[in-house]
Order: structure tokens, then sequence, then C-alpha cells
């Protein structure tokens, strides 16, 4: 289902451990993104570098409408502060919206960064025809969001789609959330790095180990194609609990290509076992999708 797109001009800002992206949407259209390094000094510093950057974009588009910005982490429940962002220093309790909306003098939206990413894959990427849509982000971590009927759903305490803290493993390892056995604990890139590097006897990243497993090395196999199957695992429990038409994957580990993208829909499948027919699609926006989704959310 197609959604409609509002021909206005909005202002997107995604925020990562390392980098602020920014960047400014008109209708369907990135007109601009760029990028500044993320401040470690705290949450002040942090937020005073986004006031910049949005500053920055008004002078050149000054038709803008509104900002929206997205964050990692679970927000408070009306999504005007950021509980707290595990790979952004100092950053816990932070009262972004009213900060920013009186230093900015406008409208300030507020959206976790997958959710923003999953709005965008819903609007105007990879499942922009379906009525809903679940998208999963598989990189060092592993976040999602779910778009129903072209709306972000939350949930009643706004932590809807956190399937990367749903038990995989129970007693496994640790994620950052401090659950055992979450999925992000043991499918994330991370988590095939960190076992890669145990079980190769020597450092080894993500790339790395799927490259070797596409060569056909059994070791980093076993590897990948076990973390693949925990995702395949996850997205069939959630088509038969929540059935949406769509599961979009992106984040950095999903561009390895059609060996992620066909090994997890194989698990889906097997483990979906009849219930509902699983369709999965890789993202189209890439590194797009956070500033498109920020700037999607600044229109709600």
């Amino acid at each position: 289902m197609t959604h409609p797109i509002h021909p206005i001009t909005t202002l997107g800002v995604d925020v990562g451990g390392t980098k602020i992206a920014y960047g400014v949407l008109r209708g369907e259209t990135l007109l601009t993104k760029r990028s500044v390094p993320t401040p470690r000094e705290g949450w002040h510093s942090v937020l005073d570098a986004i006031a910049r950057v949005v500053e920055e974009l008004r002078a050149e588009f000054p038709d803008e409408a509104a900002v929206g910005i997205g964050v990692p982490g679970p927000l408070n429940h009306d999504n005007t502060e950021v509980k707290f962002a595990p790979n952004i220093y100092g950053f816990q309790n932070v009262p972004l919206v009213a900060y920013l909306s009186e230093k900015l003098g406008q409208k300030v939206v507020l959206e976790n960064d997958a959710k923003a990413a999953a709005l965008a894959e819903d609007t105007l990427g990879a499942a922009r025809e379906a009525s809903s849509s679940v998208y999963i982000t598989i990189s060092t971590g592993i976040g999602s969001g779910i778009v129903l009927n072209g709306k972000v759903w939350r949930g009643f305490n706004g932590v809807a789609g956190e399937i990367g803290h749903i038990v995989a493993l129970p007693g496994g390892p640790v994620a950052g959330s401090n659950v055992a056995g979450a999925l992000e604990a043991v499918a994330s890139g991370t988590a095939m790095a960190r076992d890669a590097t145990f079980a190769f006897g020597t450092p080894m990243t993500t790339a790395e180990v799927f490259d070797l497993a596409q060569l056909g090395d059994t070791k980093a196999e076993k590897i990948v194609q076990g973390a693949l199957r925990y995702i395949g695992m996850a997205i069939a429990d959630v088509q038969k609990f929540l059935d949406p038409e769509m599961f979009v994957l992106g984040g950095g580990v999903s561009e390895v290509g059609p060996y992620l993208l066909e090994s997890v829909q194989r698990y889906a499948d097997e483990y979906v076992s009849g219930f509902a027919q699983v369709q999965i699609r890789k993202a189209l926006l890439g590194t797009d999708a956070g500033v498109i989704g920020a700037a999607l959310a600044a229109r709600s």
C-alpha cells in the first residue's frame, strides 16, 4: 500500500555513537546528507552539536517545517526524553525535546533510530507497497521497528519492536540490556565477530567471518549459520504472533547480500511451519534510512 507523501520540507538528524548524520527531505527526495563526529563530552555537548547542524540546514532551507531526531535506545512514554543510549557517552535521562525546542525555537520530534528507519523503509523503501512491515537492523546490535498502516507501532510503554532483546538462548551470553541470551547477544555482527575471534584464536571482524563462510570454511559456516538461524527463528515467531505483510532486513550486516537473505528466509520458513508465508526483503535505503525516517517522523 503506497502511503501519501507530504510535499513539505523537514530536517532529519540520525544520532549514532560515532557520527551525527543529518539532511533535508523535501517530499520524497533527500536533498542533502552530511555528517559530523558525535561529541564525547556528555549529552549537553551532543545536543549542542545537533543544534548547530540544524541551524546550518535552516540557513540553507528556510522553508523547513520541523526537525526530526532519531536516537538509539529506549525513549520515555511520550517520546520527549531518551532514557539511555548505550553507545553514546553520557546519554542518560536526556530531555532532548525540551532542550532543543527551546534552543531552536521550533517543533522537534524525537524517535528511536530503528523505528525511524522502519518508517523510512515502509514509506519510501522496500516495504512501500506493504500495509504492514517489520524492519530489522543487524549491525553492532539488533534493533527493529513495526509499522502498521503507515504508522509506527510503539506499544503501551513505547518499547514495541525491541526484537534484539527477546530471549533466543536462555542462559546464553549477556547483551547490553543485561538480558542473558538475548537475540543480539547471539546473532548480531558483534556476536559473530566475538565467536569467530574465539574459534579462530585471532581477532576477526564480522565481514571476515562472512567471507570465510561463503568460501566454504566449515568453522565460519557454523558461526554464521548459527546466528542466522536465531534471526530466522525470531522472524518466524513474530510472523506467527503479529502476521505482518513483510519483513525488511537492514543494517551493516545485511550488506553481505543474498547469502544472508537466503539463509534467514530458509530458517524463517522452517520455523514458521506452515502458519503463514514469510516475506523478507533487503532494505533499499541503506545508510540514508535513519535521516529519511527522522525527517518523516517530523511530519507526524
